[in-house]
């Protein structure tokens, strides 16, 4: 079906074509007193059919077209727009197959007309070869210019293309963190706190009363995240709010009321939209990450340093047991979101005891 769609596609211009020539060279030769005759018809008529196989045989189209028309000259048929015909085919040669094959292609023809010609004995003054020439040449460069710029638009929609699937990967991947941040640290503060309240249920309702209201609270703002999350999931356009250190207490108390006391030092001031957003995320990680895997710990430490353009992030937890981290999505999550930004990240057991996460991200010119 593609074949046979691109052959009508072509049949208008081939076709349209012939009927101009044919009508065009009677015209002439009705000026001339000397109208197409059969051999006339015979090497006029077919060039235009064969022209209709010229995009899947280009050079053979116009080894065979070029001859007829040579010969239409050449067997003092009427004069005419023949040559049309030749042009048409040294254009999509060149358009093919390149300047180097139609080039070459044209000028071993001509060579061969002209040699031909000399035997019989024409002249090399004979316009006719210089109008072949130029015609050809510029037929030549044509289909060149035409095949260049149809590959600069090629490849320029194939970068844009690739661009956005790549921004749609990289987005996928974002949101896919940020739904991860927010339903992993939000069910760990809801699982210790269930955790609690269970316990004291029975004895001390007063605190299972305060576990229900942090659950109540932690259940509350991550519904607020996951919806506008997925708001932007739904609608395909606009980006999820973005996090913020600027929310960085309702975290530490969060945690705290989880049954981990959290201690800040330092300040993380005014941050870049995208550091600020990382830090935060990396520093909720590394809380959840403290409160679900860290075995026997009294408190987190929370630490913001500036040194050397870059903000310095070093979470650092004081349980017991601590072994190097596997290869979760967490940990993955947070280094991904510090290396997009060229900042670095480590993480693993501390040598007096406990586990560290560690970050370093660039500010940029702030």
């Amino acid at each position: 079906m593609p074949h046979r769609a691109g052959f009508l596609d072509r049949a208008p211009l081939s076709l349209g074509l012939g009927v101009f020539v044919v009508v065009v060279s009677n015209v002439i030769g009705s000026h001339q007193g000397h109208l197409l005759g059969p051999l006339g018809y015979l090497l006029i008529v077919p060039p235009a059919f064969i022209l209709l196989l010229r995009n899947r045989f280009p050079l053979t189209v116009f080894l065979t077209v070029a001859p007829l028309v040579w010969l239409y000259y050449g067997t003092g048929q009427p004069g005419g727009p023949a040559a049309l015909y030749a042009i048409l085919a040294v254009f999509n040669l060149s358009l093919r197959r390149g300047p180097l094959i139609a080039g070459s292609a044209a000028a071993g023809l001509l060579g061969a007309g002209v040699l031909a010609g000399l035997i019989a004995g024409q002249s090399l003054e004979d316009p006719r070869i210089g109008f072949a020439v130029a015609w050809s040449g510029m037929a030549v460069a044509a289909g060149a210019a035409l095949a260049a710029r149809r590959n600069s638009l090629a490849a320029r929609r194939e970068q844009a293309e690739e661009r956005s699937r790549r921004l749609a990967e990289e987005e996928r991947l974002r949101i896919a963190r940020e739904v991860h941040d927010v339903v992993a640290h939000s069910l760990a503060m809801i699982n210790v706190q269930a955790g609690v309240g269970a316990h004291v249920a029975d004895r001390r309702p007063e605190e299972a009363k305060q576990a229900l209201l942090a659950i109540k609270a932690a259940s509350h703002t991550a519904l607020e995240d996951l919806r506008a999350t997925l708001a932007v999931l739904r609608s395909g356009e606009g980006r999820a709010p973005a996090p913020s250190l600027t929310r960085l207490a309702d975290l530490t108390e969060a945690t705290t009321a989880a049954g981990l006391p959290v201690q800040v030092e330092g300040e993380p001031g005014e941050l870049p939209a995208p550091v600020d957003s990382a830090a935060y995320r990396i520093v909720q990680e590394s809380l959840t990450n403290a409160v679900r895997h860290a075995k026997a710990v009294t408190g987190v430490t929370v630490r913001f340093a500036r040194a050397d353009g870059s903000i310095e992030i070093m979470v650092d937890d004081d349980g017991t047991g601590s072994v190097e981290p596997g290869s979760g999505n967490g940990l993955r999550g947070m280094r991904e979101r510090a290396e997009a930004l060229g900042g670095t990240l480590s993480a693993g057991p501390r040598a007096e005891g406990g586990f560290q996460v560690r970050a370093r991200l660039p500010l940029g010119d702030t």
